[in-house]
């Protein structure tokens, strides 16, 4: 149990650290991010644990992983779109 506690926290720690690294700007805070990679893994590992049992590690593991970059998608930010201005018009050409 604890190895399986450890290993979801470790897990949440590497999704959230490559969340960051590669999605830095879309992630409203590094240090919320951080924390909620393994607390998310954790919480996810716990509650599989808890309707599975003992004895299905590998399967803990993969609800944890989901539970973490689920929970971790819900702050993602949607990216910040260009302001499309018009273009001048070329001289010597009328517009209407």
């Amino acid at each position: 149990m604890i190895w399986e506690a450890l290993g979801a926290v470790f897990i949440g720690l590497v999704i959230a650290l490559s969340a960051t690294h590669w999605l830095a700007d879309r992630f409203p805070s590094r240090t919320l991010t951080l924390a909620t990679g393994p607390v998310a893994t954790l919480f996810g590992a716990l509650l599989a644990r808890s309707i599975l049992g003992p004895g299905y590690s590998v399967q803990v593991m993969v609800a944890a992983l989901a539970m973490g970059t689920a929970l971790l998608s819900l702050l993602v930010r949607p990216p910040r779109r260009r302001v499309r201005r018009p273009a001048a018009p070329l001289k010597g050409h009328r517009t209407a």
